[in-house]
């Protein structure tokens, strides 16, 4: 790769809407040092909630990137051999990505983008956003901690009275980890007071 040209990274947004502002803020932090490839999970790319609908999401990720994002199956297969990322991000990812994930389902976008990425041996970072994160979705952290090339973002209990089993990823700390990941080490501490 010429050493002028700017890695390409991955960008996917999952479901979790009340997030999206602070995965877009992001997305424009990230947009100056990469070349930025948007993926869309179906509900991100398709369901309209109070939190923003989804044509105006797209249309911030096009003006941002300058690229229409990836919104079906067969287009994400492709980031495996054939049209490598140098880097994945999923920001934010559901608890319900992370279960597919752990589980080797790849039945959404970003799923099938994380599974292509992967078998290259490219590593996948994960900014977490999930209700049940210290719940049921507990044991696919730990192991997805666990697997090969899958790194978090810190990350820290967000209501620890209204929600006990929530944790969401610290989104500002989004460009360190990347820097971490790269350098094949995880960010710590992994969670946050």
């Amino acid at each position: 790769m010429d050493k002028t040209q700017k890695r390409r990274l991955g960008f996917a947004l999952t479901g979790s809407f009340c997030n999206h502002r602070a995965a877009m803020e992001v997305l424009r932090r990230l947009a100056g040092d990469w070349q930025i490839v948007p993926i869309l999970s179906f509900a991100a790319s398709g369901t309209d909630t109070r939190f923003g609908r989804a044509q105006d999401l797209i249309a911030g990720i096009r003006e941002i990137t300058g690229k229409a994002p990836v919104r079906t199956i067969p287009e994400a297969e492709r980031f495996g051999p054939s049209d490598p990322l140098d880097a994945l991000l999923v920001c934010p990812c559901t608890g319900n990505t992370l279960s597919k994930l752990a589980h080797g389902i790849t039945d959404t976008p970003v799923t099938m983008a994380a599974k292509a990425h992967l078998r290259t041996d490219r590593p996948l970072l994960l900014a977490l956003a999930s209700n049940d994160a210290m719940s049921a979705n507990l044991s696919n952290i730990g192991t997805l901690l666990n697997r090969k090339n899958i790194w978090f973002v810190p990350m820290r209990q967000d209501d620890p009275q209204g929600k006990p089993h929530s944790l969401v990823a610290n989104f500002t700390r989004v460009p360190e980890a990347l820097a971490a990941m790269t350098e094949g080490r995880q960010l710590l501490p992994l969670f946050l007071e």
